[in-house]
């Protein structure tokens, strides 16, 4: 009996910690259709495990809720839900959500013809439950270093939402105001009462961003953008 031959990977699989580039890591995703979502930070290859819900599906949910609210309300500005971008030849992030400025109308980002999120989008946000060590120190540096205007880390486990805003080239935690909200400098009208974010009442928090939506820094913010 002559026996078929062995059918070879032409391309090889994406693994935990492979030190790859991104034209090599693009490669082998494409290469894994069923793979859902792996990240390439400086150089190296992380794929998460299962998602639990309580400590990510939900709190994901809710940040999504709130800043499609956010972006329904602001022509000109994006969202996008778990986004692959391209920010240099070792980082190729895949963040939980992001927000942007459409590149039309002046924002960093650009859209490529292959339909990826190349450059830094104004805006970053990470649900870390098991990532939080990457979130908070490799991936920081990484959105730091290419312009990452705002990076919000909501620690789930922890209980704890850091804002971070660049300013001269490093992070700084953005202020809670003096009513204890958290206010986007570059997104204006984007509020975030976060104690109530954590605690899981969001009826409270879409009041509190409704109500930067009717503020007029908000209505001139739409006017700037679609001079």
């Amino acid at each position: 009996m002559v026996k078929p031959p062995v059918q070879r990977l032409t391309i090889p699989p994406l693994e935990n910690g492979d030190r790859l580039n991104r034209y090599e890591f693009e490669r082998r995703y494409a290469a894994m259709p069923n793979l859902k979502k792996a990240e390439l930070i400086e150089g190296i290859v992380y794929m998460p495990a299962a998602l639990r819900f309580r400590s990510h599906g939900q709190p994901h949910g809710w940040m999504i809720g709130w800043l499609f609210t956010y972006a329904t309300a602001t022509p000109s500005v994006l969202l996008g839900d778990n986004p692959t971008v391209r920010l240099d030849l070792d980082n190729e992030p895949q963040p939980d959500a992001v927000l942007l400025i459409d590149p039309a109308v002046g924002g960093q980002a650009r859209l490529s013809d292959d339909d990826y999120i190349e450059g830094a989008p104004e805006l970053i946000v990470e649900i870390a439950a098991s990532s939080a060590a990457i979130d908070l120190h490799a991936k920081k540096q990484v959105y730091r270093r290419n312009g990452v205007q705002e990076y919000i880390v909501w620690q789930v486990l922890d209980q704890t939402l850091s804002w971070f805003v660049l300013e001269q080239g490093e992070y700084v935690e953005l202020p809670i105001d003096a009513t204890g909200i958290l206010c986007s400098r570059v997104f204006p009208g984007l509020r975030l009462a976060s104690t109530e974010l954590l605690t899981g009442n969001m009826q409270q928090v879409l009041e509190v961003l409704q109500a930067g939506l009717q503020s007029s820094e908000h209505t001139a913010f739409i006017q700037r953008l679609n001079q």
